[in-house]
């Protein structure tokens, strides 16, 4: 593998370009009009404008990232996250022009991103999963008659996508047409699939994933869990590994449940596997992301791994170096967007006026905007990722708080007050709270 084009915009795409320049490859960054003064353009080897601001119209172009790798001799695409990495169309696409796509295969894509299809499959393989509806459910009186047989409180859910978009708590049969016709005409605006299924409502639940990777030579291993429960409308703002509820044993049975999972369909590459377990310790299947994911470096620092490098070495064909072993560090990762938590969190896009990211042992930052910096308003909000690692939960928490009161992004409104406030919070601090948690007690 010698160049590698990134089919992705901000700090992914400045993450895996840093990768690939310790691995001695060449890069090549792709971009819109909105993007031509980013960082990921200007470190990269080489730069192609695909098109215009809108994502649609440039990062979503599957001919004209294909024409970019073309025209620049490009032997591999890394999709990051988001866009086009879940597409199994777009995987398909490069395999057939011999490029090699950083990522699962299209029939694993679609085997694991298809929700419905997905929770089959693990359940198949002896994965615990939520009971709901077998497949997708077509009207309002199946809806009905699954709701009643599984009991209520129940979720709706798209098969296709994620980020909350199509999903719908419905806790009493009355609410269930209406929910079922918003979450279907939703699902269809958002993914161009209006298919929905139905689970129980798992009371009091918490989001915790197992990342795994697998090899061409069907090695799999899990790299522990993050606990992702802090979240709003379904979008995470903060993750820590491991997590508080977690206990050894607990860690071997989703790992292992994890790894069936990824060994039903023969995974390959950088996967994560999403749980709710309760407050009973129990944990469901709930999805599967074919993909690296958002807070990945959380995993890196708690495990002192490099998985971007190992996602590309698996790519070209190289055994696993990575193994099953306890977390050496406890790592936090909070999300910066550019949002403003204090007006329901109203997109705040602008200049950044000013700008100062902390450091010190045990801080890492994953950014790729600067002062003077124009924070378009056509992509996802997250600006930054701040990180920080310690020896215990507590030690994590008060590097965290630290690093909080250090940083400076002015010009814009940010999440940092929510976090600031969040590492004060004695729920927080307790791990005492679950996925509902900002919905039921709020921040302020």
């Amino acid at each position: 593998m010698k160049k590698i084009l990134i089919a992705n915009r901000g700090e992914i795409a400045l993450r895996i370009i840093r990768a690939c320049r310790e691995l001695g490859i060449k890069t090549v960054a792709v971009y819109s009009d909105a993007d031509k003064s980013s960082l990921h353009v200007r470190f990269a080897d080489e730069a192609v404008c695909i098109g215009p601001a809108q994502g649609k119209l440039s990062y979503l172009k599957i001919p004209h990232i294909i024409a970019a790798a073309q025209v620049t001799n490009a032997d591999a695409i890394h999709p990051g996250y988001g866009f086009l990495a879940e597409n199994d169309t777009f995987a398909e696409i490069c395999h057939d022009c011999g490029i090699t796509f950083i990522g699962p295969t299209s029939e694993q894509i679609i085997k694991m991103g298809n929700k419905s299809i997905a929770k089959d499959t693990m359940a198949a393989a002896g994965v615990p999963v939520v009971p709901g509806s077998e497949g997708v459910i077509s009207n309002v009186q199946d809806a009905m008659e699954v709701a009643e047989r599984v009991g209520y409180p129940v979720m709706l859910k798209a098969v296709a996508g994620g980020g909350g978009k199509g999903m719908r708590y419905v806790e009493t049969a009355s609410e269930i047409e209406r929910a079922f016709t918003n979450a279907r005409n939703e699902a269809e605006a958002a993914f161009g699939n209006g298919d929905i299924y139905i689970e129980k409502f798992v009371e009091e639940p918490r989001h915790v994933e197992i990342q795994v990777f697998g090899d061409k030579f069907g090695n799999v291993v899990h790299l522990n869990e993050r606990e992702c429960s802090i979240q709003r409308r379904h979008q995470k703002l903060i993750e820590e590994a491991p997590s508080p509820i977690m206990t050894k044993e607990l860690r071997a049975k989703m790992g292992e449940a994890a790894m069936k999972g990824a060994r039903a369909v023969n995974y390959v590459g950088a996967g994560t596997i999403e749980f709710l377990v309760d407050k009973h310790r129990n944990f469901y299947f709930m999805e599967m992301n074919t993909r690296i994911q958002v807070e990945h470096p959380v995993t890196e620092q708690s495990l002192d791994v490099d998985l971007i490098k190992e996602q590309i070495m698996v790519a070209a064909g190289e055994k696993l170096t990575l193994s099953i072993q306890e977390p050496k560090y406890h790592s936090i990762e909070c999300r910066i967007n550019a949002e403003d938590p204090y007006h329901d969190w109203r997109p705040s896009p602008g200049v950044i006026t000013s700008l100062h990211f902390p450091g010190g042992y045990g801080v890492r930052v994953d950014s790729h905007v600067y002062q003077g910096y124009m924070i378009p308003p056509y992509y996802d909000s997250m600006i930054a990722k701040l990180l920080t690692f310690a020896k215990t939960r507590d030690e994590a928490i008060a590097k965290m708080r630290r690093a909080l009161d250090e940083i400076v992004i002015e010009g814009i409104h940010t999440t940092i007050p929510f976090h600031r406030k969040m590492m004060d919070n004695p729920d927080f601090i307790s791990g005492n709270f679950d996925t509902k948690y900002l919905d039921t007690k709020g921040w302020q």
